[in-house]
């Protein structure tokens, strides 16, 4: 029997190579004899690098970088293993990260995707010729202008004197140059994990949608707006691409924009794009069986989270899929309709958020051993 074990991580508990082993560790009471196949899986948000590192044996690396308000932070990215040692995974939050900034400071006039940048250029400098990018859970809403400014693009002010690339700067930009852009770009594969549809300006762009929950005011988000329309009509005039109203250009405070107007990258779902570097469908072959899971399903698992991903993969193959969760929310019964056969909670008595989180692996193995055993009666019958 191959028994397929490919979770999400859940939040604050497990990874999703812990989420694995415990679902492991509970099916092998009942199948001593199985093939047990681990896929951690992702979908291109928080977590997307240590997935896709532990699923391919890669590395974390650690550097120092430019944090949102300029100020020194650590941050990672992943190199992966085997057939992918030359793909870097970067999460634009490691750097420029809403959390890098207390509450009490958040002004997307002050922050800046500079480290963003910084992580790119330290993964070219480590041989990477293919790049995924996260950009989820940003603190900015620069367009993506200090990442820029890190690789390389000159932003000039009225006076042609550089502007730094934050929020305010891009109040202030006149003219722009891609001369010194990092040459390397143009002959990188760069695939961007987006799971949002807004376009860069307008009452759905970047501003408007995002901007309060980074600290813009209504006056910013009017100013930032004006701007970034601005920027992008200097884009256009420079490198002949129209970036406002493309969809997810307005992901991480506009930085999908940036990533469109000066390199090559293409926008993919980020399910889509980690199972597609984890090859699921190669795994999938010959198999009997399917677990998958994350934290806490509900309505939104149905909607590009991993389970469902995952679910959706095996499907194509004809085969059961079984989702196990620390929790179920509202509405739960909706990843029905999308390729999952069963849910379950791991919870077997009330208890706080921390006694849940101490005690995931186990209440996850003794969840999967009671699945399989339900299994295997359903076999007999």
């Amino acid at each position: 029997m191959k028994i397929i074990i490919a979770p999400d991580s859940f939040k604050e508990s497990l990874t999703a190579k812990q989420v694995c082993q415990a679902i492991e560790n509970g099916l092998v009471r009942v199948w001593q004899d199985a093939e047990f196949v681990h896929i951690p899986v992702a979908d291109g948000g928080e977590g997307t690098v240590q997935s896709l590192v532990d699923a391919t044996n890669g590395a974390i690396i650690e550097c120092q970088v430019k944090g949102p308000l300029g100020d020194t932070v650590e941050a990672f990215y992943g190199r992966l293993g085997g057939e992918h040692a030359h793909t870097a995974v970067i999460e634009m939050a490691a750097a420029s990260g809403l959390h890098h900034v207390p509450p009490a400071k958040r002004d997307p006039k002050a922050t800046s995707s500079f480290g963003t940048g910084e992580l790119i250029s330290h993964a070219l400098n480590q041989g990477a010729t293919k790049l995924i990018i996260g950009l989820g859970g940003s603190a900015t809403n620069d367009g993506g202008m200090g990442m820029l400014e890190a690789l390389g693009v000159q932003f000039l002010d009225k006076q042609e004197n550089a502007i730094s690339g934050n929020g305010i700067g891009l109040t202030k930009i006149e003219s722009l140059s891609a001369h010194q852009l990092d040459p390397r770009l143009a002959n990188c594969d760069i695939v961007i994990a987006c799971d949002v549809d807004n376009p860069l300006c307008g009452e759905h762009g970047a501003t408007a949608t995002f901007g309060k929950q980074k600290g813009a005011t209504e006056e910013d988000t009017k100013l930032l707006d004006d701007a970034l329309n601005h920027y992008a009509d200097l884009v256009e005039a420079l490198m002949g691409k129209s970036i406002k109203n493309i969809a997810g250009a307005g992901a991480a405070g506009g930085s999908g924009a940036a990533f469109l107007g000066f390199t090559n990258a293409t926008l993919k779902p980020g399910i889509q794009i980690v199972l597609e570097t984890l090859a699921i469908d190669r795994h999938l072959e010959g198999a009997d069986l399917v677990f998958t899971g994350e934290g806490r399903i509900d309505w939104q698992s149905a909607h590009g989270k991993t389970p469902v991903g995952v679910a959706q993969a095996a499907k194509a193959f004809n085969l059961p899929v079984i989702a196990l969760a620390g929790g179920l929310g509202d509405n739960y019964q909706a990843v029905y309709e999308h390729g999952i056969d069963a849910v379950f909670a791991a919870t077997p008595r009330p208890f706080d958020l921390s006694t849940a989180f101490e005690e995931a692996g186990v209440n996850m193995a003794n969840l999967a051993e009671n699945v399989a055993r339900v299994w295997q009666c359903s076999q007999r019958s």
